[in-house]
C-alpha cells in the first residue's frame, strides 16, 4: 500500500488551513501562537520560574523543563529517521533553516506536553488554560505552512505518551537529580 495519496490528502487538508499568505488579524494570532510553543521561550521563562517561586512552582518548573528536555531528542531522532520536507513557504525561516523536517511537529508535541505535565502538577485553572492553548498552537503550525496537519497529530500524540511515561519515572529521576547536584531541585 502507497502512502502517496494518504499524503496528498493531508497536503491539501493542510494547505485549506494556511493563512501565512493572508494578511490581518488571523495571519497575526497564528504567527504569535505558532510562536509561543517556542522551545528557547518555554526554557527561558521556566528557568526564571524556578529562581522567583515557591517550592510548589519550582517543582511544575523543573518536571516540565526536563519533560521537554527529554521530549526534544525524541522528537529530533524521529525527525531524522522520516524525513519529510516541510510545506513549502516563506513564513518561519528560523525553522526551515535550522530544522528542515517537519514529522512529528515538536511545537504541537511540546504544547501538549506542557499542558498533560499542568493537568498533574499545576493549578486548574493553569492546566485548562494550556489544554485551551495546546491545541492552537498546533494548528497556527499548520497555519503559516511550517507543518502539516498530521505532524501536529503526531506531535500531539507523542507529547501526550511522553508526558504520561515522564509522570511515572519523574519521582525517582528527581532524586537522582538531587543527589547528583547536591542539593534539593525545589
Amino acid at each position: 500500500m502507497s502512502l502517496r495519496p494518504l499524503l496528498e490528502l493531508d497536503a491539501r487538508f493542510s494547505d485549506q488551513l494556511r493563512v501565512a499568505e493572508k494578511p490581518g488579524l488571523l495571519r497575526n494570532f497564528s504567527a504569535f501562537l505558532a510562536h509561543s510553543g517556542d522551545s528557547w521561550f518555554w526554557a527561558v521563562a521556566l528557568i526564571i520560574l524556578w529562581f522567583i517561586s515557591s517550592p510548589l512552582w519550582k517543582q511544575w518548573a523543573v518536571v516540565e523543563f526536563f519533560g521537554i528536555l527529554g521530549l526534544a531528542g525524541v522528537v529530533l531522532a524521529i525527525k531524522f529517521l522520516v524525513r519529510r520536507e516541510r510545506p513549502k513557504g516563506e513564513w518561519g525561516g528560523i525553522y526551515r533553516n535550522s530544522d528542515p523536517h517537519s514529522f512529528p511537529s515538536g511545537h504541537a508535541a511540546r504544547a501538549f506536553l506542557i499542558a498533560v505535565l499542568a493537568s498533574a502538577l499545576a493549578p486548574l485553572w493553569l492546566a485548562t488554560a494550556l489544554w485551551i492553548w495546546a491545541p492552537l498552537v498546533a494548528l497556527a503550525r499548520v497555519a503559516m505552512g511550517v507543518h502539516y496537519l498530521s505532524d501536529v497529530v503526531a506531535g500531539a500524540v507523542l507529547g501526550i505518551i511522553v508526558a504520561l511515561i515522564g509522570l511515572q519515572i519523574y519521582p525517582p529521576m528527581i532524586i537522582w537529580l538531587t543527589a547528583l547536584i547536591g542539593f534539593p531541585l525545589w
